[in-house]
């Protein structure tokens, strides 16, 4: 008996040891001992002197070094064209990077990632904390009502008004940048000339385009209540009668009104853009666009303009879409490390870096408080276009949404081509979505 009293005493002895060396892992994750190597991936952002444009990463990665003893962070540099691709790549392949900036909803990660539990939770953010960031920056990195990742910026569409064609023909723009659906349908009338008198139309009011995975129209569509999915992403509802009433109003600008020109609703960004900001053409009085283009009509193609708000339909309220970009932690191999590369997407995504991120990068801050240091004082039009930013909706985060934009896309062209009714097409694409929902 003696010999199992010994067995016995042996194995408690070996339950209790392996205990205590797990209850001291548990410390050294609590303490964040860790060290090693964060890997990060990053694209080009604005150059310095010598035309590196991946300087400010390189500068935190240095600071934060010095800070933690131990640690080396590696920059990987990613061509923005390129980091869907790639992402999907390691993914596939188990070598993602601890670090990457993602914009959740916009395809090169999705929701079914966070299923396959390759995304991280963001679990380290206090209560304070997450008060400071717009609420709809959260909402794009939320799933299932947990965080994914850390709002860096946020993107919005407005509208951009040449002002020296609206002074040409006399128009007053919209004050304040505010107007509904039929004040903006009668300037887009009264900005459409015959300027040679040769009896054709020399400049239209209004112009934008369709395209795959691109969004300057999609606003309009939004305007009377309508959105592309449910908002528990199971049905199609781009055919209900609220989106249909605007998809068929945006393309009869062209078709019914005449005033939009034959490219209006085709694929053709460059001459969409080209038609509004090249000083030789100047053809088109009012566009949407993303933020890059004001920048772009500030420097490249210097243009008298304005920011304006999408028209106000029955919605009531303007509403725009816009992109938030962000920090994605995926998966780690042991809480300690996970807190340590923690600590360094909190330090690149503080107020400070948000404000600097705003002034040089032309984006928006996804931080109230960085917003609220308003980095954009000394340009009007940057600033006004950053107001938008709480008018901000996402395209839906449904793990197949590349596919449904597709359809989507596809047939709102249809519809500005003349070829079918906004309500034909869309329980067309009704039909072909069901299955992908299914």
């Amino acid at each position: 008996m003696s010999w199992m009293k010994k067995s016995i005493l042996s194995i408690m002895m070996l339950v209790l040891l392996a205990g205590l060396l797990v209850a001291c892992g548990d410390d050294d994750d609590a303490d964040g001992d860790w060290t090693g190597t964060i890997t990060i991936w990053d694209g080009p952002r604005w150059p310095d002197e010598e035309e590196n444009k991946y300087h400010w990463l390189q500068e935190k990665a240095k600071e934060f070094e010095e800070m933690h003893e131990g640690v080396k962070v590696k920059i990987v540099e990613v061509p923005w064209a390129e980091l869907p691709d790639k992402l999907g790549i390691s993914i596939a392949g188990n070598s993602w990077p601890d670090i990457a900036p993602v914009d959740i909803s916009g395809g090169a990660i999705s929701v079914k990632h966070i299923d396959q539990g390759v995304i991280e939770e963001v679990d380290f953010l206090s209560n304070d904390e997450l008060k400071d960031f717009y609420e709809n920056a959260l909402e794009a990195y939320t799933y299932n009502g947990k965080l994914y990742g850390i709002p860096n910026s946020i993107t919005v569409h407005s509208m951009l008004l040449n002002l020296d064609l609206f002074e040409e023909r006399g128009v007053e723009p919209p004050q304040d940048g505010k107007w509904t659906w039929d004040e903006f349908l009668q300037i887009a009338k009264d900005l459409t000339f015959d300027r040679d008198g040769d009896g054709e139309i020399d400049v239209y009011g209004f112009s934008t385009y369709i395209l795959e995975s691109y969004y300057e129209a999609w606003p309009f569509f939004y305007m009377h209540g309508g959105q592309p999915l449910s908002d528990d992403l199971s049905e199609f509802t781009f055919n209900s009668p609220e989106a249909v009433k605007a998809i068929q109003q945006l393309a009869d600008l062209k078709l019914v009104h005449g005033v939009a020109p034959m490219m209006h609703g085709s694929s053709e960004v460059g001459e969409n853009f080209q038609a509004w900001a090249n000083e030789e053409q100047r053809t088109v009085a009012m566009q949407p666009w993303a933020t890059w283009a004001i920048q772009s009509a500030q420097t490249a193609y210097p243009t008298n303009f304005m920011v304006a708000e999408y028209p106000v339909g029955d919605r009531g309220e303007p509403i725009t879409i816009g992109g938030v970009g962000g920090w994605l932690m995926f998966k780690q191999e042991s809480k300690a490390k996970k807190k340590v590369v923690a600590e360094f997407m909190k330090y690149i995504s503080s107020t400070d870096e948000q404000y600097r991120m705003a002034q040089e990068y032309g984006v928006f801050p996804a931080r109230l408080s960085a917003a609220n240091m308003e980095p954009h004082a000394e340009n009007p039009q940057m600033a006004r276009a950053q107001e938008l930013s709480e008018q901000v909706v996402m395209v839906p985060s449904h793990p197949e949404w590349k596919k449904i934009d597709e359809i989507i896309q596809g047939k709102l062209q249809v519809v500005f081509n003349g070829e079918k009714t906004a309500q034909e097409a869309m329980d067309e694409a009704a039909e072909e979505i069901a299955k992908i929902l299914e």
